[in-house]
């Protein structure tokens, strides 16, 4: 007889099982190790659910126009890793993708701070969880500082008054600090919006928030810092071929000393560094009477799920499992950076497998304070009107009030009716 009820109970419970099972389609873009990883977790998340989920991988070119063709024609995979400033080109009104929301019964959500949930949201509908949550801060190297006999800066006047010592000390090649192109424009970002307390884009008008003056003041600093010998000029860097910091030898050899990046990319630019070299992230620097730290801080992608998916309450326990079961943690590591979900980063540091200075550098991003960032801050508009007049000026054909003028206007503009 318990032989008998074992047995009904066993196919009772794989009834139950096959019964609510799904064939799902999953597509991300990355590298090999993390093309390795996610499909390895989809097999040990999908067999606990006993969910069959076909992955679609690519690198990182035309994976945006794939998607975007996709959606358009409704052929889209059931669960998506998405780019945060896609939020705006895709789900304007919050109704691109399906509201994680209506799955808070499956997903834990309460692994997420309320932040971090905002920044997925759209017109109250969560479009997207975020899968790891990066921002820009402040490396120095702190050997050349040694060497220079300079202690590693804490405000913009110290980081200023650091180029001449450095120079008379070390020689005349050697710079505190970088920043042209993208780093100069977050540079200029992040000093205007600790002035003003504001983000470039006020997301209740999707209008440039600040006044021409205040960009004005903003693009004045970013020239005190090529005048004192702080940075080298944007025109100097495009000269000598815009190479990446990473590939850079004067910032292997320490001539450069300091950046502004990406948190997850530490141990990418960090390598190359010569030996006996240490690079140490800190606190962003600051300046008297500031509104804000100003930190820029934002989702370094999304796991989002279709809105034509016919089984989202299965793709939403696949989504769950990858973000939140430790098996499946594990499975993926840090492959697409330092986990915002609390149980997954858990899981992480008690098995060793985020560096204690990644932990440091994640930890000067989530820590300091925000007016909060607006994805349409990378929108592609955006980001050519700012560049194409922050250039210009930097290289002297425009002033700064005339760039200012060129940006506000033009941001504005592109932005009409988005």
């Amino acid at each position: 007889m318990r032989t008998m009820i074992m047995t009904a109970a066993l196919f009772a419970a794989t009834s139950l099982s096959t019964a609510f099972a799904a064939d799902l389609r999953m597509s991300w873009w990355g590298s090999d190790d993390r093309h390795l990883a996610t499909q390895e977790a989809l097999k040990i998340c999908g067999g606990k659910f006993g969910h069959k989920i076909a992955p679609e991988f690519t690198g990182w070119t035309g994976h945006q126009e794939k998607v975007a063709t996709q959606l358009a024609g409704g052929t889209e995979a059931d669960i998506m890793q998405i780019n945060w400033p896609w939020l705006p080109l895709f789900t304007k009104n919050g109704t691109g993708f399906a509201d994680l929301y209506q799955y808070k019964d499956v997903i834990d959500l309460g692994q997420w701070t309320k932040s971090d949930l905002d920044s997925g949201t759209v017109k109250g509908k969560l479009n997207g969880i975020p899968v790891s949550t990066t921002g820009r801060v402040f490396m120095f190297n702190k050997t050349t500082y040694d060497k220079a006999g300079i202690p590693i800066p804490k405000t913009w006047d110290d980081l200023i008054a650091a180029a001449p010592k450095m120079k008379e000390k070390l020689g005349k090649e050697y710079y505190p600090f970088e920043g042209a192109a993208l780093d100069a424009r977050l540079v200029v970002i992040l000093r205007t919006t600790q002035k003003t307390g504001k983000d470039l884009i006020d997301p209740a008008t999707n209008k440039v928030a600040w006044t021409e003056d205040e960009l004005i003041e903003g693009l004045q600093f970013y020239k005190t810092l090529v005048d004192k010998g702080v940075i080298e000029a944007w025109k100097q860097v495009a000269a000598a071929g815009n190479t990446p910091l990473h590939e850079n030898p004067k910032w292997a050899k320490g001539q450069i000393a300091g950046t502004y990046q990406w948190d997850s990319t530490y141990g990418k630019i960090s390598t190359p560094m010569e030996k006996g070299q240490e690079l140490v992230p800190v606190k962003l620097l600051t300046i008297d009477g500031a509104k804000t730290d100003g930190v820029y801080r934002k989702p370094s992608m999304l796991f989002a799920i279709s809105k034509n998916s016919k089984d989202p309450k299965a793709a939403a326990q696949i989504v769950n499992c990858l973000l939140n079961d430790p098996e499946a943690v594990k499975v993926l590591g840090a492959t697409r950076g330092i986990p915002s979900s609390k149980a997954a980063l858990d899981v992480l540091t008690k098995e060793g497998k985020v560096k204690p200075v990644q932990l440091e550098a994640y930890k000067q991003v989530m820590t300091p304070t925000s007016p909060g960032v607006s994805p349409l801050n990378e929108h592609p508009r955006v980001t050519e009107v700012f560049d194409t007049n922050f250039e210009a000026f930097a290289y002297g054909q425009q002033s700064a009030g005339d760039s200012a003028a060129e940006i506000v206007a033009g941001i504005n503009e592109a932005l009409t009716g988005i």
